[in-house]
């Protein structure tokens, strides 16, 4: 099989694989659909639907 994901990090301590330790990442946000990083491309109806959303935390 191949592997399709792109090659990140690598960590192994106590026999344990850990993938992708230690690299940065900005909030990802799921808004009707969309994965996105940040609100700038989106247009009044998406940003006005995102503020009206419950937030859990």
């Amino acid at each position: 099989m191949t592997e399709v994901a792109p090659k990140l990090p690598q960590t192994v301590r106590d026999g344990i694989v850990y993938v992708g330790e230690g690299l940065s990442f900005e909030r990802v946000r799921r808004i009707t659909g969309y994965l996105v990083g940040t609100l700038d491309r989106f247009n009044n109806a998406k940003r006005a639907e995102e503020a009206d959303r419950v937030k859990h935390g």
